[in-house]
């Protein structure tokens, strides 16, 4: 190809990328497919390698080229990057409203709120439309000079979209790590035996900070444009929410969760929508940040020492504190296992009083290197049950004591075993009295029997009284027998006696679920409840009958023949069936369809037409597949109906293929032999 043609078609090219960049990375809004867009990819990497004089720095193939710097280099930001001053509460929020209001001279003022991103506040220089620095925020005043860093993150435009901007000018926004990138970095480093990142915004801080650009290209880094930092020839709107409506048309990625505000109590509601909504998004948030919209509003009020006047963080609840950890003790699960869990000095974390937290088992215990007379941090950051991060290493005594296993159940002084392949200790004694409680409880649990009223407090006390001691003693208890008990009255044994008895006709699946069985779930009882239809004949198939179930392999298959071989167990389906409990399923066993979704993963979200969700949930489990209620690199197809919320977004972002229910049925009909 000619000089000046491969120059003409190298122009178009990066004009193309950077356009369908743009729309993928900025507006979430892809127009092409992802092998169009790397045969345009592929196509300028040639022309370049070819032409390697009309390589261009601000080529989309020059994301990572540089080589590894000694150190970073000092940058002076020419406007400071202060700092937000925080509340925590709405008296706090109101008294910052009034002051501005007061300095203002006027009774209310438009606001402008957006989420808090948990990162790196990163400064972002332009000159003539394209990138050239990249710096952290450092003290507010200096910071560090990672513009081969950030120029391997694929949201950050080399070269921007508008044809028309201002000759020099400064966005900042905050880099952050995606929970799911997150996710996969701790399980690759937990593979490699290296200690695992504290949280996500520890992942993209030391991310953005390699010296060797090409490990911060392997890590997946986003980022958020929050503000407009400084302009030199050019002119913005006058507002905060105008200047991020032009920011995202000139090609900056803007959070769609930013709204204008006319008042006071829409900021309350947008904080506690954020503080209802924080762990459903793929990012770490902290809190909400409050802007007075009007720029010459935040002219006027300034700064007062190193945080504006117009501008305030309403922070969440704490989901991180440190602490003491007392002592680790063990728990005995309804299958046995021994599980440590960290008995600590109490602490509030995400407005809540933490005493216990979890530690998995022995081997994470021992790769974190957490010790009894630790300070540790702690964390809950949505999940139900707290967990220890990592100790404090800078505060240990060496007085802290290592952790032994016991070799024995604390519940009846079995010898605790571990097999071979296992990551957890097991108590193997079935009468082991911690064991029956568990057992109990999640027989009459909600995703079970469903009990209503037999809690676990309950439980427990059936048990030492004697009145129960394993699942089929719950359909002999009697009103009569249960309003003897202390704080039983008439009405709720009535209740409990009627929850019950309606626990009796709960589906198969459900029993299933109940029994206990190790490695059967919902999804494997219900796949084994539509293959065979009843307990009995689950309790006649051969390991060999199991494995053929697309979904049952051969530890799941073992561990249902072992299970249904054992003589107590078969007392408990007898005992059961004579009590009156369904045994069977009330649909018919599947016919023998073919299994052209053998092996492969679904996840189905959205209002679909031709399809109900358990429909299509069922069309996939019959013909082989199996279904799953999160989208990751595991997943082989998500089906996508109206309204599918983040999962589309999920399997866009992971490149996983996406299917309506119409072409479902296609690809099922496709893949039959």
């Amino acid at each position: 190809m000619a000089h000046q043609t491969a120059a003409a078609r190298i122009a178009e090219l990066r004009e193309q990328i950077n356009h369908h960049n743009y729309r993928y990375h900025v507006l979430d809004s892809p127009v092409i497919g992802d092998s169009q867009f790397d045969a345009l990819f592929v196509e300028l990497r040639e022309l370049e390698r070819s032409n390697p004089s009309l390589v261009a720095d601000d080529s989309p193939t020059q994301r990572v080229g540089s080589a590894p710097s000694a150190q970073f280099n000092d940058v002076q930001h020419p406007q400071a990057m202060l700092s937000l001053g925080n509340t925590f509460n709405d008296d706090d929020l109101g008294a910052w409203h009034k002051r501005a209001a007061g300095l203002l001279e006027v009774d209310d003022f438009a606001m402008v709120c957006e989420p808090k991103i948990d990162g790196l506040a990163i400064a972002l220089t332009y000159e003539g439309g394209k990138l050239v620095r990249g710096a952290t925020r450092g003290d507010g005043l200096h910071g560090e000079d990672v513009t081969p860093n950030v120029r391997t993150i694929n949201a950050i435009p080399l070269a921007l979209q508008a044809r028309e901007t201002p000759r020099r000018f400064e966005v900042r926004g905050e880099v952050y790590m995606p929970r799911d990138a997150f996710a996969a970095l701790n399980a690759e480093r937990a593979e490699r035996g290296e200690q695992l990142i504290a949280n996500p915004r520890n992942g993209a801080a030391g991310s953005l900070r390699q010296l060797d650009p090409r490990i911060t290209a392997q890590r997946r880094l986003d980022i958020w444009i929050y503000q407009l930092g400084w302009i030199e020839g050019g002119t913005v709107p006058d507002t905060h929410k105008g200047v991020m409506d032009w920011l995202l048309e000139t090609g900056f990625r803007v959070n769609p969760e930013i709204r204008r505000v006319e008042a006071l109590p829409e900021v309350v509601a947008y904080h506690t929508e954020w503080v209802e909504s924080r762990f459903d998004k793929n990012y770490l948030t902290d809190g909400v940040v409050i802007k007075i919209d009007r720029l010459d509003y935040q002219r006027h009020l300034g700064f007062v020492g190193r945080e504006p006047r117009w501008a305030i963080a309403y922070k969440f609840p704490s989901e991180q504190a440190v602490t003491k950890l007392q002592k680790i003790a063990i728990s005995v699960g309804r299958t046995g296992n021994l599980t440590p869990f960290a008995m600590l000095e109490p602490v509030q974390v995400g407005g809540v009083t933490v005493s216990q937290a979890t530690l998995h088992n022995e081997d994470d215990i021992r790769r974190k290197d957490i010790r009894e007379g630790d300070w540790v941090i702690i964390e809950r950051a949505g999940e139900v049950i707290p967990r220890v991060v990592g100790p404090v290493l800078e505060r240990r005594t060496k007085s802290e004591q290592p952790f032994v296993m016991p070799a024995h159940c604390p519940s009846c002084g079995t010898l605790a075993m571990r097999e071979e392949g296992e990551v957890a200790f097991r108590c193997v004694n079935a009468q082991c009295p911690a064991q029956q409680l568990e057992r109990i409880r999640h027989f009459v649990s909600k995703g079970a029997m469903d009990i209503d009223g037999l809690g676990e407090k309950l439980v427990a006390t059936l048990l030492e009284q004697g009145l129960i001691h394993d699942f089929p003693d719950i359909y002999g208890l009697t009103q009569g027998s249960l309003v003897e008990m202390e704080r039983m009255g008439e009405k709720s044994a009535a209740n409990l006696v009627a929850a019950i008895k309606a626990s009796k006709e709960r589906s198969l699946p459900a029993l299933l679920s109940a029994l206990g069985i190790l490695h059967v779930g919902g999804e494997t009882a219900d796949l084994l409840s539509r293959r065979f239809g009843s307990i009995d004949a689950l309790m006649g198939a051969s390991q060999e009958e199991l494995e053929a179930v697309p979904g049952i392999g051969p530890i799941v298959a073992k561990t249902i023949v072992g299970h249904f071989a054992n003589e107590g167990n078969q007392r408990i389906v007898s005992e059961l069936r004579a009590a009156g409990v369904r045994l069977e399923s009330t649909e018919s066993v599947e016919a023998d369809l073919p299994q052209p979704f053998a092996g492969m993963r679904f996840v189905v979200t959205g209002r679909l037409p031709g399809f109900t969700r358990s429909e299509a949930e069922a069309f996939v489990k019959d013909r082989g597949g199996q279904v799953s209620s999160s989208v990751s690199k595991k997943t082989n197809y998500v089906i996508v109906g109206e309204e599918p919320g983040s999962k589309r977004d999920d399997a866009v972002q992971l490149e996983i293929p996406i299917l309506s229910d119409h072409e479902l049925r296609e690809l099922a009909e496709r893949e039959s032999p």
